[in-house]
């Protein structure tokens, strides 16, 4: 078996990228372009000793994508303690609703979201008692 042990999240305007991202998540960034030869900004989601994957905000080589439009690579889901709380700094921070928050019956709210370059991603947060 083979984990996913980076991911890449494609973004018109990287600096807007980064800008929501650390502003809804609390990611730390490090500008490292000069080594990719491009707009490249590594991400770390949190420390290293918890469950978890890190990654990077980099140039998209096109348009984004309109809202609505098909996904265009993966969409990644993060883990939060207060779904509420969450969804509102990702709508001040420029977001959008992509599906609106739902229980996962027993297990958890999940709901998906449009970043600022359009990119789906989803916010999960465990509440054995949703319904």
């Amino acid at each position: 078996m083979s984990r996913v042990v980076h991911f890449e999240i494609h973004a018109e305007n990287p600096e807007r990228a980064v800008s929501f991202y650390r502003d809804v998540f609390g990611w730390e960034v490090e500008d490292w372009s000069e080594f990719a030869g491009m707009p490249y900004f590594g991400v770390k989601t949190g420390p290293q000793d918890q469950m978890g994957i890190d990654g990077a905000i980099m140039k998209r080589m096109t348009p984004n994508m309109e809202v609505g439009g098909p996904v265009a690579g993966a969409v990644l889901t993060m883990g939060v303690e207060d779904f509420d709380a969450a969804a509102t700094a990702i709508l001040d921070a420029g977001g959008s609703v992509a599906l609106p928050k739902y229980a996962l019956p027993g297990m958890a709210w999940q709901g998906y979201f449009h970043d600022t370059e359009n990119n789906v991603f989803g916010i999960h947060q465990p509440d054995s008692e949703a319904k």
